[in-house]
């Protein structure tokens, strides 16, 4: 359906053409639904399935019932054992231990299939473990869609964008990430990126500036140097 969709396709018959030819001679690719109402590709990875998003699609029943059983014990709700549970894989994501944070979203993925944080866990591991650049660019448009974003949604999608090597995507997705976090520096220096890659050099060095005044802008100090220098931007704040 998602490619269908990105295709803007008009006719039943072309949707299907297309979806043929750029999943190539194994057909249209398997969608399943993981949250009520979200359908996503079935797409699975050389990997033990608890570190596969959705747990590699394969049955889940004995993971749950587990998890169901360790949390009655601990005498833990479903509430704060996710809250546990993605904080553990956040933590894993900025340590670059990108199996295990897959572990602790999955296991969220059981409490709440709900939550727009699983499936922003998952995009990044998808991201950078696997690179899968079509897979998690649709988990990261599934996270869109979910209840309870994350601020750092726009910015973290943004930044795959930019990786991805679609600035003009990107663009409009960290115009919104300043405006949900205006703090973070990062956000600002990517947003400077892809204006100056879509050819706004003044824009870029606009949202440098904003950049600079920062709290957080030494941990994208070095970014800020390559692009003013890219753009032409003076070194000080306007």
């Amino acid at each position: 359906m998602w490619i269908a969709n990105r295709a803007g396709c008009a006719l039943v018959g072309l949707c299907v053409i297309l979806t043929v030819a750029l999943t190539g001679v194994a057909g249209a690719i398997e969608t399943v639904e993981v949250a009520p109402g979200l359908q996503v590709s079935r797409k699975t990875f050389d990997a033990p399935a608890d570190e596969q998003p959705f747990y590699g699609f394969a049955d889940k029943s004995g993971y749950a019932k587990s998890f169901a059983g360790a949390l009655a014990d601990a005498g833990m709700t479903p509430q704060k054992a996710f809250a546990e549970f993605t904080g553990r894989g956040w933590r894993a994501v900025g340590t670059g231990k990108f199996a295990e944070a897959g572990r602790w979203f999955n296991r969220a993925y059981l409490l709440a299939p709900e939550r727009s944080e699983v499936y922003h866990g998952l995009a990044i591991v998808v991201t950078s473990r696997f690179q899968d650049m079509a897979f998690a660019d649709e988990l990261f448009r599934a996270a869109r869609g979910q209840v309870a974003p994350l601020r750092s949604l726009s910015a973290d999608y943004g930044r795959f964008l930019l990786i991805a090597r679609r600035p003009r995507d990107a663009e409009p997705v960290l115009e919104q990430a300043v405006k949900d976090q205006p703090e973070f520096a990062t956000a600002w220096s990517n947003l400077a990126s892809a204006r100056f890659e879509n050819g706004n050099s003044g824009g870029a060095c606009l949202a440098l500036d904003e950049a600079r005044k920062r709290g957080s802008a030494a941990d994208v100090a070095d970014d800020i140097a390559v692009i003013a220098r890219q753009a032409g931007c003076s070194t000080a704040p306007r």
